[in-house]
Parts: structure tokens; C-alpha cells; sequence
């Protein structure tokens, strides 16, 4: 087994950073939540699906993983997350899949609270920007997706937040049935 020692560096890339992630109980965001754990991210799951969430912290360092349920369509719940990051690792350095993050952030900024962050990664798929692909429904809700996240760069680019969003192509994720 490999110490700490001889992991890489590239290894540990996110060493001292921490990260909320929402969603992070399943798919994409689970996945996410691992990655960053193994690269040394301090990792806190948001989500609404309680029991898997506790199950994906308990399979990752519960030094470093936290779990704290989460509804995004409720500002309160984003700014809980927010808190129990902050609180519990005294920082939150990046948001991941943030649907209401600029209207918890700009607060905290304003009012010169603990949380630091550094930048905002929504993560979208590919239907933002080709259609045909999927229902008008999915396709909208992914267009929505890259309209906010270029709403939010404004918000709070002038505060020195970075705000961006990854649309991996077809084939680099694999669907929950009913998804689609």
C-alpha cells in the first residue's frame, strides 16, 4: 500500500481545497465527490438523497467527506451547505452543479463572512449546445444550465469568482434510466 508520501503530486492536485458538490449522493456528482477525494479535496456531499449520501461519505475519509442534506430549490439549504462547509472545514474554495449559488454567495461577500471562494463549476452536457439530441424539455433545462452560469460569471466575476461549466460529449457519462 502506498504511503501519503509517495503519492504524486498531480495526485493530490486539490490538496487543501474544499468542495461542495451538489448532488453529489449519485451519478455525475458522486463520481465527482470521489475524484476530489482522492486528489485531497476536503469534500462536502449536498443532496436530498440522505441515506446514499451518508453511504458515499462512509466509503470516502470521514476526516475529509461530510454530508448535508440539500434541496437546491431552496435558498436556505444552499446557504446551509455553504455554512456546514464553512463551519466544519473553514473555507469553501469551489461549488459544483450550483443552481442558486449566486444568490448565497453575493450575501456572504457583502457581508465579509468566512467563505472563500474561488470558483463555481456547473456541470451541463453537451445538449447545451446541440439540439435534436433529446425532448425540448431536457434540452431547454440544459440551455438554462449555460444561460445561468454566464449570469452568474457577471454577478460575481467582480468579486474575483470564477464561474464555469463543463458539458461533457455523449459517451463520457452514463445515463440514469429515465434520464434521457
Amino acid at each position: 500500500m502506498a504511503s501519503f508520501s509517495s503519492v504524486s503530486a498531480a495526485a493530490r492536485r486539490l490538496e487543501g481545497k474544499v468542495a461542495l458538490i451538489t448532488g453529489g449522493a449519485s451519478g455525475i456528482g458522486e463520481s465527482t465527490a470521489r475524484l476530489f477525494s482522492k486528489h485531497g479535496a476536503k469534500v462536502v456531499i449536498a443532496d436530498i438523497q440522505d441515506d446514499l449520501g451518508h453511504s458515499v461519505c462512509k466509503d470516502l475519509n470521514s476526516q475529509s467527506t461530510s454530508f448535508v442534506h440539500c434541496d437546491v430549490t431552496k435558498e436556505t439549504d444552499i446557504g446551509n451547505a455553504v455554512n456546514h462547509a464553512v463551519s466544519k472545514y473553514g473555507k469553501l474554495d469551489i461549488m459544483l452543479n450550483n443552481a442558486g449559488i449566486a444568490g448565497v454567495a453575493k450575501p456572504n461577500i457583502l457581508d465579509n463572512t468566512k467563505a472563500e471562494f474561488e470558483q463555481v463549476v456547473n456541470v451541463n452536457l453537451v445538449g447545451a449546445f446541440l439540439g435534436g439530441g433529446a425532448s425540448h424539455g431536457y434540452t431547454s433545462s440544459k440551455h438554462g444550465v449555460l444561460g445561468l452560469m454566464r449570469n452568474t460569471a457577471v454577478e460575481l466575476g467582480q468579486f474575483g469568482i470564477r464561474v464555469n461549466c463543463v458539458s461533457p460529449y455523449v459517451g463520457c457519462y452514463t445515463p440514469v434510466k429515465g434520464f434521457l
